[in-house]
């Protein structure tokens, strides 16, 4: 009787040959990550020899770092002006702290003035973003379609002209704003002109006074481009007919 065979039993072993491959993916994520690291380093020549070297590694192929640095002369420029930029809001916020304190003294000393010469309805202070300003309706300093100060009124200007003495010195812009209602007349063609020369000869009267400095004025003329009030009603009309003086914070020297 033949004896039955014996059934062999082979113990079965797992396959392991993918642990080859999976090595190579963490080696190169290795690698990615470090790259990625040095891209946020400012180093380029350090960049570069960690690329020869990763290079040398991968030599099979194609370089997993083979391209341009990635901080090249116009990248640092780049970073240099952003660094600038950063630099000219921290110089903001610096401006915000005091220069608000000190064009609100501005602002308290042309108010007791304000008051004082009973001129609430005619003159306003509003401290904005900008700076401080200071508007004042056409209608006390211009007759209408005309753009010469009025002479009885030559004096409020000047007086105007005291509260703009700073110490120091700030830079002044004045402007002038019509409302919509068309210029008709032989002098101006447009609204825009008329504005213009509103703000021109106010400046004229208030440079009179020699202790201020005409390099920190310049006039403007927006003509009926930027109303504060609908110029549907007589009321919204006269407040945008106004000359305004925007006195600007002082920069902060770096």
């Amino acid at each position: 009787m033949a004896k039955k065979q014996r059934k062999k039993h082979h113990e079965e072993h797992i396959d392991e040959s993918w642990l080859i491959p999976y090595a190579d993916l963490l080696t190169l994520l290795l690698a990615l990550f470090i790259v990625l690291f040095s891209m946020s380093s400012l180093d380029a020549q350090k960049f570069q020899q960690l690329a020869r070297a990763f290079n040398s590694e991968f030599s099979g192929g194609t370089g997993v770092l083979e391209f341009p640095s990635p901080t090249p002369n116009q990248k640092m420029e780049q970073l240099n002006k952003q660094e600038k930029d950063e630099k000219e809001k921290e110089n903001e916020k610096k401006l915000d702290a005091k220069e608000q304190e000190e064009l609100k003294e501005v602002q308290q000393k042309i108010n007791e003035y304000i008051t004082n010469n009973n001129l609430n309805a005619d003159l306003k202070t509003t401290l904005t973003d900008e700076g401080l300003l200071v508007t004042i309706l056409n209608d006390i300093f211009f007759d209408s379609g005309k753009s010469f100060v009025r002479e009885k009124d030559e004096q409020l200007a000047r007086e105007i002209s005291e509260l703009l003495v700073m110490n120091p010195p700030r830079n002044i812009i004045i402007s002038g704003h019509t409302d919509n209602v068309p210029i008709s007349n032989s002098e101006f063609d447009s609204n825009w002109e008329l504005s213009v020369m509103r703000a021109v000869n106010f400046m004229k009267i208030v440079m009179e006074n020699d202790k201020l400095n005409s390099e920190h004025f310049s006039a403007k003329g927006f003509g009926e481009f930027k109303p504060v009030a609908s110029n549907d009603k007589e009321a919204g009309r006269q407040k945008n007919r106004r000359v305004e003086v925007l006195i600007l914070p002082n920069k902060v020297e770096e």
